[in-house]
């Protein structure tokens, strides 16, 4: 076996119980008198005390992944590691070696405006449907998804809004808490939910936190837009009006796929997320959750973004809701407008324009809310029904925003 790889293999099996334990111990100090919130398990999954030295299932996982190594199969063997490990963190040397990629893809025309596709290859019915379906994008690996495909009715090219579900959350739990594919049924519009696995999370996050999960062409962000335009090339979509949302660790992975992919994402809802690069680790994700990042030394812009954020969030500081704001907002000041729910909750309303006038971002502060999707439905996990609806809002948001037409 080459060195390297058994150096990590070796250093994977130490880690096991030290690193797994103290991540969970950390994410434990961080959870609030209300039971543990979904990102405080990104670092691992269900808690135990049992040693996962001595769990069948570690033991198998890293039996395949020496066997995998041995093969030559560096990303299975990754895989099989990182599962064993629950999420745990390696120190940075062993970690750096788990995270490379050895064919990175390179895309070209990252600012181009949006390209219709082809004719689609699938026609919608008479109803709407809600269908499932798998995408595999190359060395990215696959995923499954749910796609809500609005009734025949309409017959011009729609918008398609991508949301990406929370912690522990799946397809189903995350279209019935925020009731979008009843608001696409009477409005018109395509509704993907991409599924994570539990073998890419043990807690089923998107992996907003680890770097290789942060930029344009690698990880998550180039799987999750390669389902986007797999979708966009099988259905009428209309190139200029896709949208992506998010909540939690999705809002997170919403952001970063703004930011790497604004040819494709015609604006973004972060609720309750992070901003892109706010962590590389599992430590800086349970840092930052807390605290907010340091300012960041970026210079390019978000692309239009809202962002909700209710205001006792005890799982994720709501000053990283501000932070997401920061890069869409740039240096102009707000109108700000404080109202109350039709359920008596009370918000502020920031929005920002750009000097022609065109609104570029919106933070709506929901106060007393906590980690929750607001004015969501109780049929699914982690709803505030009492605040502002954020689907609305976001929806509004996102048709007055899209990409330039390519001719």
């Amino acid at each position: 076996m080459n060195p390297n790889l058994e150096r990590i293999l070796s250093e994977a099996s130490r880690l096991a119980q030290g690193a797994m334990q103290k991540a969970l111990a950390s994410a434990s100090q961080h959870a609030d008198s209300g039971g543990e919130h979904p990102l405080h398990r990104l670092a691992a999954g269900a808690k135990t005390t049992a040693s996962p030295m001595n769990n069948p299932a570690f033991q198998n996982s890293m039996a395949e992944a020496t066997r995998l190594m041995q093969t030559g199969n560096l990303q299975a063997a990754t895989a099989a590691i990182q599962a064993a490990l629950g999420g745990a963190a390696m120190p940075a040397s062993a970690a750096d070696d788990l995270n490379v990629i050895d064919v990175e893809a390179h895309e070209v025309g990252r600012a181009a405006p949006a390209q219709k596709p082809s004719e689609p290859t699938v026609k919608p019915g008479p109803a709407g449907q809600f269908i499932s379906g798998s995408h595999t994008e190359g060395t990215a690996g696959s995923r499954e998804y749910k796609l809500y495909i609005p009734p025949a009715s309409f017959t011009e090219p729609l918008p398609l809004v991508v949301m990406l579900h929370g912690c522990t959350q799946n397809p189903d739990d995350f279209a019935a808490g925020t009731q979008m594919n009843e608001a696409a049924l009477t409005r018109g519009f395509y509704v993907l939910y991409p599924s994570q696995t539990q073998h890419a999370n043990s807690s089923r996050c998107w992996n907003w936190f680890k770097h290789n999960h942060q930029k344009r062409g690698r990880g998550e962000p180039a799987l999750l837009a390669g389902m986007t335009r797999d979708i966009m090339k099988r259905y009428n979509i209309d190139p200029q009006r896709v949208y992506v949302a998010g909540l939690s660790a999705g809002g997170a992975m919403a952001a970063i796929l703004g930011d790497a992919y604004p040819d494709l994402f015609a604006a973004v809802g972060v609720h309750s997320g992070l901003a892109t690069g706010s962590a590389t680790n599992v430590q800086t994700a349970l840092s930052v959750m807390q605290t907010g990042a340091p300012p960041s030394a970026r210079t390019t812009a978000s692309p239009p973004t809202i962002v909700f954020h209710g205001d006792q969030d005890a799982t994720v500081n709501p000053v990283n809701g501000e932070q997401v704001l920061a890069a869409s907002a740039g240096a102009h000041k707000p109108e700000t407008n404080r109202a109350k729910s039709a359920n008596g909750r009370q918000y502020t309303q920031r929005t920002y324009q750009d000097a022609s006038g065109r609104v570029v971002a919106e933070h709506w502060a929901v106060h007393g809310a906590g980690h929750a999707w607001s004015g969501g439905s109780s049929r699914g996990s982690y709803t505030d029904g009492t605040g502002p609806d954020a689907s609305v809002e976001m929806l509004r948001f996102f048709l007055n925003n899209t990409l330039p037409a390519r001719h």
